[in-house]
Protein backbone atom coordinates (compact mmCIF):
# COMPACT_ATOMS: atom_id res chain seq x y z
CA UNK A 1 0.00 0.00 0.00
CA UNK A 2 3.02 2.52 0.95
CA UNK A 3 4.19 1.99 -2.33
CA UNK A 4 0.71 2.60 -4.48
CA UNK A 5 0.35 5.65 -2.75
CA UNK A 6 3.84 6.84 -3.60
CA UNK A 7 2.81 6.24 -6.99
CA UNK A 8 -0.17 7.94 -7.08
CA UNK A 9 1.57 11.18 -5.33
CA UNK A 10 4.29 10.88 -8.17
CA UNK A 11 2.16 10.23 -10.92
CA UNK A 12 -0.22 13.21 -10.26
CA UNK A 13 1.91 16.47 -10.09
CA UNK A 14 3.16 14.63 -13.26
CA UNK A 15 -0.47 14.65 -14.82
CA UNK A 16 -1.09 18.21 -13.59
CA UNK A 17 1.99 19.86 -15.33
CA UNK A 18 0.94 18.38 -18.71
CA UNK A 19 -2.43 19.22 -18.59
CA UNK A 20 -2.67 23.18 -17.55
CA UNK A 21 -6.60 24.24 -16.84
CA UNK A 22 -8.46 26.43 -19.18
CA UNK A 23 -7.54 29.41 -16.99
CA UNK A 24 -4.06 29.08 -17.11
CA UNK A 25 -4.19 28.61 -21.29
CA UNK A 26 -6.26 31.73 -21.78
CA UNK A 27 -3.98 33.51 -19.37
CA UNK A 28 -0.68 32.24 -21.34
CA UNK A 29 -2.61 32.69 -24.66
CA UNK A 30 -3.64 36.45 -23.70
CA UNK A 31 0.03 37.49 -22.99
CA UNK A 32 0.85 36.10 -26.40
CA UNK A 33 -1.44 37.96 -28.22
CA UNK A 34 -0.48 41.28 -26.20
CA UNK A 35 2.80 40.52 -27.72
CA UNK A 36 1.34 40.05 -31.09
CA UNK A 37 -0.26 43.44 -30.73
CA UNK A 38 3.21 45.34 -30.28
CA UNK A 39 5.09 43.30 -32.40
CA UNK A 40 2.30 43.49 -35.18
CA UNK A 41 2.09 47.17 -34.94
CA UNK A 42 5.82 47.95 -35.56
CA UNK A 43 6.24 45.94 -38.77
CA UNK A 44 5.18 46.37 -42.55
CA UNK A 45 5.12 43.68 -45.30
CA UNK A 46 4.25 42.50 -48.39
CA UNK A 47 0.57 41.17 -48.84
CA UNK A 48 -0.84 39.54 -51.87
CA UNK A 49 -4.26 39.06 -52.33
CA UNK A 50 -5.92 36.67 -54.51
CA UNK A 51 -9.95 37.83 -54.86
CA UNK A 52 -11.80 34.85 -56.21
CA UNK A 53 -15.33 34.83 -57.77
CA UNK A 54 -16.98 30.97 -57.21
CA UNK A 55 -19.53 29.55 -59.57
CA UNK A 56 -21.11 25.90 -59.26
CA UNK A 57 -18.91 22.80 -57.35
CA UNK A 58 -16.83 25.88 -56.01
CA UNK A 59 -15.37 26.50 -60.03
CA UNK A 60 -13.27 29.87 -59.66
CA UNK A 61 -15.33 32.12 -62.44
CA UNK A 62 -13.56 35.52 -62.32
CA UNK A 63 -9.97 36.15 -60.16
CA UNK A 64 -8.39 39.29 -59.37
CA UNK A 65 -4.69 39.59 -57.92
CA UNK A 66 -3.18 42.54 -56.03
CA UNK A 67 0.50 42.80 -54.00
CA UNK A 68 0.72 45.62 -51.77
CA UNK A 69 2.49 47.15 -49.01
CA UNK A 70 0.96 46.44 -46.07
CA UNK A 71 0.87 47.78 -42.48
CA UNK A 72 -1.30 48.02 -39.75
CA UNK A 73 -1.94 50.25 -36.68
CA UNK A 74 -3.71 49.18 -33.63
CA UNK A 75 -4.64 51.28 -30.78
CA UNK A 76 -6.37 50.59 -27.51
CA UNK A 77 -7.20 53.58 -24.69
CA UNK A 78 -9.93 52.54 -22.17
CA UNK A 79 -12.61 51.64 -24.08
CA UNK A 80 -11.87 52.49 -27.37
CA UNK A 81 -10.16 50.03 -29.53
CA UNK A 82 -8.79 50.79 -33.66
CA UNK A 83 -7.24 48.55 -36.06
CA UNK A 84 -6.85 50.19 -39.42
CA UNK A 85 -5.40 49.19 -42.29
CA UNK A 86 -2.87 50.78 -44.77
CA UNK A 87 -2.41 49.30 -48.34
CA UNK A 88 -0.03 50.58 -50.97
CA UNK A 89 -1.05 49.16 -54.32
CA UNK A 90 2.17 47.85 -55.86
CA UNK A 91 0.81 45.41 -58.51
CA UNK A 92 -2.63 44.11 -60.00
CA UNK A 93 -4.04 41.59 -62.72
CA UNK A 94 -6.94 39.84 -63.74
CA UNK A 95 -9.37 39.21 -66.29
CA UNK A 96 -11.06 42.49 -67.08
CA UNK A 97 -14.83 42.12 -65.94
CA UNK A 98 -17.54 43.94 -63.58
CA UNK A 99 -18.65 41.14 -61.18
CA UNK A 100 -18.63 41.81 -57.25
CA UNK A 101 -15.73 40.97 -55.63
CA UNK A 102 -15.63 40.45 -51.97
CA UNK A 103 -13.36 42.86 -49.80
CA UNK A 104 -11.90 41.60 -46.74
CA UNK A 105 -10.04 43.23 -44.25
CA UNK A 106 -8.27 42.86 -40.71
CA UNK A 107 -8.47 39.10 -40.69
CA UNK A 108 -4.64 39.09 -39.99
CA UNK A 109 -5.39 39.99 -36.36
CA UNK A 110 -8.53 37.61 -35.67
CA UNK A 111 -6.79 36.01 -33.15
CA UNK A 112 -7.84 39.27 -30.86
CA UNK A 113 -10.21 37.09 -30.01
CA UNK A 114 -8.09 35.88 -27.09
CA UNK A 115 -6.70 39.62 -25.98
CA UNK A 116 -7.85 40.64 -22.58
CA UNK A 117 -10.08 43.78 -24.04
CA UNK A 118 -12.10 40.53 -25.65
CA UNK A 119 -11.97 37.29 -23.68
CA UNK A 120 -14.97 39.06 -21.52
CA UNK A 121 -17.00 38.50 -25.04
CA UNK A 122 -16.68 34.66 -25.67
CA UNK A 123 -16.97 31.47 -24.00
CA UNK A 124 -13.95 29.02 -24.01
CA UNK A 125 -13.67 25.47 -24.27
CA UNK A 126 -10.49 23.24 -24.20
CA UNK A 127 -10.36 20.54 -26.56
CA UNK A 128 -7.75 17.25 -27.16
CA UNK A 129 -4.35 18.57 -28.05
CA UNK A 130 -3.45 17.69 -31.59
CA UNK A 131 -0.10 16.89 -32.86
CA UNK A 132 1.43 18.56 -36.00
CA UNK A 133 4.54 18.06 -37.31
CA UNK A 134 5.50 15.92 -34.72
CA UNK A 135 4.98 19.28 -32.05
CA UNK A 136 2.33 19.22 -29.42
CA UNK A 137 -0.51 22.07 -30.01
CA UNK A 138 -2.99 22.91 -27.38
CA UNK A 139 -6.52 23.63 -28.92
CA UNK A 140 -9.26 25.54 -27.76
CA UNK A 141 -12.73 26.31 -29.34
CA UNK A 142 -14.64 29.55 -28.71
CA UNK A 143 -18.19 31.07 -28.91
CA UNK A 144 -19.06 34.43 -29.48
CA UNK A 145 -21.75 35.53 -26.27
CA UNK A 146 -24.73 37.64 -28.42
CA UNK A 147 -24.50 40.96 -27.32
CA UNK A 148 -21.23 41.66 -26.20
CA UNK A 149 -18.62 43.39 -28.04
CA UNK A 150 -17.27 41.45 -31.23
CA UNK A 151 -14.32 41.42 -32.99
CA UNK A 152 -15.63 41.62 -36.52
CA UNK A 153 -18.58 43.03 -38.28
CA UNK A 154 -19.66 42.82 -41.67
CA UNK A 155 -20.33 46.19 -43.57
CA UNK A 156 -23.15 46.51 -45.99
CA UNK A 157 -24.61 49.77 -47.56
CA UNK A 158 -22.37 51.56 -45.01
CA UNK A 159 -23.58 50.03 -41.73
CA UNK A 160 -21.59 47.37 -39.41
CA UNK A 161 -23.45 44.48 -38.19
CA UNK A 162 -21.03 42.61 -35.57
CA UNK A 163 -20.58 38.75 -36.27
CA UNK A 164 -20.95 35.91 -34.03
CA UNK A 165 -18.20 34.08 -34.53
CA UNK A 166 -17.02 30.78 -33.31
CA UNK A 167 -14.06 28.67 -33.39
CA UNK A 168 -10.90 26.91 -32.57
CA UNK A 169 -6.99 28.31 -32.12
CA UNK A 170 -4.49 25.55 -32.23
CA UNK A 171 -1.63 26.99 -29.81
CA UNK A 172 2.12 26.55 -28.61
CA UNK A 173 2.22 25.35 -25.00
CA UNK A 174 6.22 26.50 -25.30
CA UNK A 175 5.30 30.15 -25.94
CA UNK A 176 1.17 30.66 -25.40
CA UNK A 177 1.64 31.66 -29.74
CA UNK A 178 -1.36 30.68 -31.42
CA UNK A 179 -0.18 29.15 -34.72
CA UNK A 180 -3.45 28.78 -36.70
CA UNK A 181 -7.41 30.24 -35.62
CA UNK A 182 -10.42 28.82 -37.81
CA UNK A 183 -13.67 30.97 -37.64
CA UNK A 184 -17.57 30.76 -38.90
CA UNK A 185 -20.95 32.10 -38.28
CA UNK A 186 -22.77 30.41 -35.07
CA UNK A 187 -25.77 30.62 -37.39
CA UNK A 188 -26.89 32.29 -40.63
CA UNK A 189 -27.81 36.02 -41.33
CA UNK A 190 -30.69 35.72 -43.59
CA UNK A 191 -31.80 39.51 -42.64
CA UNK A 192 -27.84 40.31 -44.26
CA UNK A 193 -28.42 37.37 -47.39
CA UNK A 194 -25.39 35.83 -46.07
CA UNK A 195 -25.53 32.48 -45.64
CA UNK A 196 -21.93 31.66 -44.31
CA UNK A 197 -18.66 32.87 -43.65
CA UNK A 198 -15.55 30.92 -42.73
CA UNK A 199 -12.05 32.69 -42.12
CA UNK A 200 -8.67 30.51 -41.29
CA UNK A 201 -5.72 32.51 -40.40
CA UNK A 202 -2.08 30.84 -40.16
CA UNK A 203 0.66 32.09 -38.29
CA UNK A 204 4.52 31.50 -38.33
CA UNK A 205 7.89 32.97 -36.47
CA UNK A 206 9.48 35.42 -38.19
CA UNK A 207 13.12 36.28 -37.52
CA UNK A 208 14.78 39.92 -37.53
CA UNK A 209 17.86 40.70 -36.45
CA UNK A 210 17.68 42.78 -33.88
CA UNK A 211 15.11 40.72 -32.00
CA UNK A 212 16.05 37.76 -29.15
CA UNK A 213 13.37 35.38 -30.64
CA UNK A 214 11.30 34.64 -33.28
CA UNK A 215 7.80 36.83 -33.09
CA UNK A 216 5.00 35.16 -34.77
CA UNK A 217 2.87 37.00 -37.14
CA UNK A 218 0.75 36.17 -40.28
CA UNK A 219 1.31 33.90 -43.02
CA UNK A 220 -1.86 33.65 -44.59
CA UNK A 221 -5.45 33.82 -44.32
CA UNK A 222 -8.28 32.68 -46.06
CA UNK A 223 -12.09 34.29 -46.09
CA UNK A 224 -15.19 32.51 -48.06
CA UNK A 225 -18.38 33.79 -47.87
CA UNK A 226 -21.65 32.28 -49.83
CA UNK A 227 -25.18 33.97 -50.21
CA UNK A 228 -28.36 32.65 -52.04
CA UNK A 229 -26.65 33.93 -54.95
CA UNK A 230 -22.62 34.77 -54.94
CA UNK A 231 -19.79 32.71 -53.55
CA UNK A 232 -16.65 34.19 -53.17
CA UNK A 233 -13.30 33.37 -51.50
CA UNK A 234 -9.85 35.59 -50.34
CA UNK A 235 -6.83 34.66 -49.97
CA UNK A 236 -4.21 36.77 -48.52
CA UNK A 237 -0.60 36.33 -47.76
CA UNK A 238 1.97 38.56 -46.13
CA UNK A 239 5.54 38.22 -46.62
CA UNK A 240 9.01 40.21 -46.67
CA UNK A 241 8.56 41.33 -43.23
CA UNK A 242 10.39 44.77 -42.05
CA UNK A 243 10.79 46.62 -38.74
CA UNK A 244 9.81 49.71 -38.23
CA UNK A 245 9.36 52.09 -34.69
CA UNK A 246 5.84 53.03 -34.10
CA UNK A 247 4.24 53.98 -30.53
CA UNK A 248 1.08 52.05 -29.53
CA UNK A 249 -1.22 51.76 -26.40
CA UNK A 250 -2.62 48.60 -25.08
CA UNK A 251 -3.63 49.71 -21.85
CA UNK A 252 -6.95 47.52 -20.93
CA UNK A 253 -9.60 49.28 -18.86
CA UNK A 254 -11.64 47.36 -16.06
Amino acid sequence: MNALMLLLLAVTPAGSATTPSIQDLLSRTAKSVQRFWDQFSSVNCTETVVQEKLGNEGKVQYEHDSTYDYLILMNLQGDDISVEESRLLKKEGGKSGNLPLLLTSGFSTLELIFHPYYQGSFEYERLEDEVVDGHRLMRIRYRHVPGLRSTSVVRLRGQDYPLDLTGTAWIDPDNGAITKITAGLMSPMPDLNLRSLSAEVKYAPQEFPTASAPEWLPSEASVEVETARQHWRNIHKFTNYRRFSVKTETSVSR
